[in-house]
């Protein structure tokens, strides 16, 4: 089937195009598959918050929790077993565009976000849903904090696929780098082959908007700089991203096999109704990259995306940006650290919420 000509010029660009959401419905109705087909996508992500969603709101899981309640399995093996279902369904279904696009094909899992703080068991973890899904394509989320990144090195290291969540700052985007840098060469020092390993740094856009554009107005700022700043936050990311993938380091481990982390840019559904829709996808166009996208942002391209300036041309323009927001008053340092907190409690809210869900479906089917 032909390919949707505004995502597959976004996919010419270097741009791949991932869905940000997954069910069990949406697998069995052919309407990932349709996606692959006819718009471009490529990849999947999750996060405890989409699996709310489906599990709450489908009864297609009612048959597997019955199973489960019989077994009288506990909340959390239920919970686990569930998902890794559909990750695993998801990175099978994704798996020809794996072999012909290494690092492509991915599906995401998170690991338990109240874990966030604790560096060895979200390693355990990791580890654990590694084995768990089984499958070569899979990518395990883990929060780029303090705590994680270790995690993260450590992840890298044993060989497994890492997708780092929660990004927000250019400093803590250089520790994820740095992290995963650090894990490739400690896996390379113990004599294991680097061949296969994955990774993506999601960088989280409009969620910086929506916390510095409140800032803006407390300040009494200029309103023309509302908007402007998780673009800018994004493309200074991008030439970050640039200048560690080209140093004599990174060539050190490419010579030994390993692939760069791509950046991902996340959080891209425009979420104040009168900034264009497609903004987030338009104007963070460059090679190497991943934009994960809600199905309705994904559409609002497919109908009516058109790209905007390439990233590599808007380095001064964004530097201006985030300094003038400097300028208005607001502490930079201070929003990414609130929506690095905000972004670990509203995981940890809806992975309690699922919890919920799932413990509410087994006693009902017990």
């Amino acid at each position: 089937m032909a390919q949707n000509e505004n995502l597959a010029e976004l996919s010419s660009a270097g741009v791949a195009v991932w869905l940000d959401d997954l069910s069990r419905d949406r697998i069995r109705s052919g309407n990932l598959q349709s996606l692959v087909d006819e718009h471009s996508v490529v990849g999947v992500t999750t996060n405890p918050t989409i699996f709310a969603a489906a599990i709450s709101g489908s009864d297609s899981y009612d048959d597997q929790l019955h199973a489960l309640a019989v077994r009288k399995v506990s909340v959390e093996e239920a919970l686990r077993t569930v998902t890794a279902a559909d990750v695993r369904d998801a990175c099978d279904l994704l798996a020809p565009v794996a072999q012909r696009q290494p690092g492509d094909g991915r599906v995401s899992l998170e690991v338990a976000p109240g874990l966030a703080h604790d560096t060895d068991a979200t390693a355990a973890e990791a580890a654990h849903l590694w084995w768990l899904v089984d499958r070569p394509n899979l990518f395990i989320k883990i929060p780029a904090t303090e705590a994680g990144l270790p995690a993260i090195t450590e992840t890298i290291a044993n060989g497994i696929s890492v997708n780092v969540t929660l990004i927000f700052s250019l400093e803590r985007y250089k520790a994820v780098m740095d992290a995963y840098l650090a894990g490739l060469e400690k896996r390379a020092a113990e004599g294991g082959s680097l061949e296969g390993i994955a990774s993506v740094a999601s960088f989280f856009v409009s969620r910086v908007d929506s916390e510095i554009d409140k800032r803006l107005d407390a300040a009494g700022a200029d309103a023309s700089l509302k908007g402007k700043a998780g673009i800018a936050n994004a493309q200074l990311a991008y030439q970050a991203y640039e200048e560690v993938f080209s140093s004599d380091r990174w060539k050190a481990l490419q010579a030994q096999g390993a692939v760069a982390q791509r950046p991902l840019w996340a959080s891209t559904g425009v979420k104040n109704p009168e900034y264009s829709d497609t903004m987030y996808i338009s104007e963070l166009i460059a090679p190497g990259t991943v934009n994960t996208m809600p199905e309705k942002t994904l559409m609002a391209y497919a109908d009516h995306g058109t790209p905007g300036t390439p990233v590599q041309k808007s380095y001064d323009d964004a530097a201006g940006v985030m300094q003038a927001v400097r300028d208005a008053g607001v502490d930079l340092d201070d929003v990414f650290r609130v929506l690095e907190e905000e972004g670990v409690q509203k995981f940890v809210d809806s992975w309690d919420e699922l919890t919920d869900s799932v413990r509410t479906e087994l006693e009902d089917k017990a």
